[in-house]
């Protein structure tokens, strides 16, 4: 008799097909005629940079979307930004729960491994994250309102808040102020000195980007640090840290920047800019003024990212914090690495400073291969910039990604994809369960340093 020939995915797998059948779809939805704007052409390549940018929820467009995309399409790009944000597991888990089927183990595995959650309160969690995002990006909507009414109408107005309090809050970055009276592509650059706006889009960035299973700690907790998780320790320090000294750098660096303003408007331009390279693509300032300083800056808080399990990307903040205590530890010859009271393996700053090394190669690989495409006259540091941009999921630009090949694109396409599937999960997806092996082989030693 003969064996049935069985084929199981693993969570992996699905993980990273979820993303890739969402961007393939998003793509042909994108490429209908009734998505594009009279007059205005679409190519698959760009169409695919869309819906791959949308779903990978980095905001990188080759088109501007207010004037390029139809309404059709802009409700597209904003289902697949709000889709990706909750996390595709997650709508498969609702959809589920919703019809009363049972979920199987690797179902939930699936879900909790990307909400970063446990296996406990499952359903609470669930509940958790759909009613907190519908919760924050409301409050978010209602609060731009007040501005955007006023300025573009009702219609217009309620419109452009839904869809940008959305685009913050999954830390997309895809704006609708690119008009053709203001010239297109400048991102948010008329609320610089706006409280009310920038600080409702601060505030859901952070939300965005600290991770659903920091949201049910803290809910569960009710708010007393003490008694926090220490993942949940771990991200909002960092991320304190993180906001406070980016604040105070670019207020800094940016003096010249920012000559035109007084001293709360500078803090305001500063905060912001601190807060959305992390990874909400959003930008009160043109990244092409920034002084060398400023843009190391921003390259670095890109690279780093926000929480895991959130609508943020980058190398993500626990992965930073483990391969700088890791550091610290390694520099003083401790055996053990702590942070705080606790102490973590040395197995997680190997998979940390696996995924540090990762990306950074991608990083410098994928400049590598842009800079032979482009022509010279292209400088190095927008192209630098676009890669760690597409690799974090950040969406920042300095006004080159509508001027790439379609090489570039594609380049630039599989950046994306690997910043939001994760380096860790596409090489587990890819990689092959193996046994031990039952012979080591010998240790020997090695020069570094």
């Amino acid at each position: 008799m003969k064996k049935k020939f069985k084929f199981k995915l693993s969570v992996w797998q699905i993980l990273a097909l979820a993303y890739l059948a969402g961007t393939v779809i998003g793509s042909i939805f994108l490429i209908l005629p009734a998505a594009t704007r009279e007059g205005q052409q679409t190519s698959y390549i760009n169409a695919l940079f869309t819906a791959v940018s949308a779903v990978c929820i980095t905001g990188l467009s080759p088109y501007d979307v207010a004037t390029h995309w139809s309404l059709f399409g802009q409700i597209v790009i904003l289902f697949l930004v709000q889709a990706s944000g909750l996390g595709f597991m997650t709508l498969v888990s609702a959809a589920f729960l919703i019809f009363k089927h049972g979920m199987g183990f690797d179902s939930r595995n699936a879900f909790m491994l990307d909400s970063r959650g446990k296996f406990t309160g499952f359903k609470t969690l669930l509940k958790r994250i759909v009613i907190g995002t519908a919760v924050c990006e409301v409050i978010g909507a209602l609060l731009l309102m007040i501005r955007f009414i006023p300025q573009f109408g009702v219609g217009n107005g309620i419109y452009f808040s839904v869809w940008h309090s959305v685009s913050a809050f999954c830390n997309a970055g895809f704006d609708l102020m690119g008009t053709v009276e203001n010239g297109g592509f400048v991102s948010l650059t008329g609320y610089a000195t706006d409280p009310l706006v920038s600080l409702t889009l601060i505030a859901l960035i952070i939300l965005g980007g600290m991770g659903f299973a920091v949201w049910s700690d803290v809910i569960d907790c009710k708010c007393n640090f003490k008694k926090f998780q220490f993942n949940t320790k771990v991200v909002l320090i960092v991320n304190a840290i993180l906001i406070v000294s980016g604040t105070a750098l670019f207020l800094l660096f940016e003096r010249n920047t920012y000559s035109d303003y007084n001293f709360g408007e500078k803090l305001l331009a500063s905060l912001f800019n601190a807060v959305t390279p992390r990874t909400a693509g959003f930008a009160t300032t043109d990244m092409t003024a920034f002084s060398q300083s400023g843009y190391l800056l921003t390259l670095l808080l890109m690279f780093i990212g926000g929480g895991s399990g959130s609508t943020a990307g980058g190398i993500r903040v626990g992965t930073f914090a483990v391969i700088i205590m890791g550091m610290f530890a390694a520099f003083r010859g401790k055996r053990d690495i702590d942070i705080g009271k606790k102490r973590i393996d040395y197995s997680l700053l190997s998979q940390a400073l696996a995924i540090f090394a990762a990306c950074l190669m991608m990083v410098v690989l994928s400049t590598l291969i842009i800079c032979t495409i482009e022509p010279e006259t292209m400088m190095f540091k927008a192209i630098l910039f676009e890669c760690v941009s597409a690799l974090s999921n950040a969406g920042l630009s300095m006004n080159l990604t509508s001027e790439l090949s379609v090489g570039s694109e594609i380049v630039i396409i599989i950046l994306m994809y690997a910043g939001r599937v994760g380096i860790l999960t596409l090489a587990l997806a890819l990689g092959k369960k193996r046994n031990a092996a039952e012979i080591r082989k010998p240790i020997d030693t090695l020069l570094i340093g």
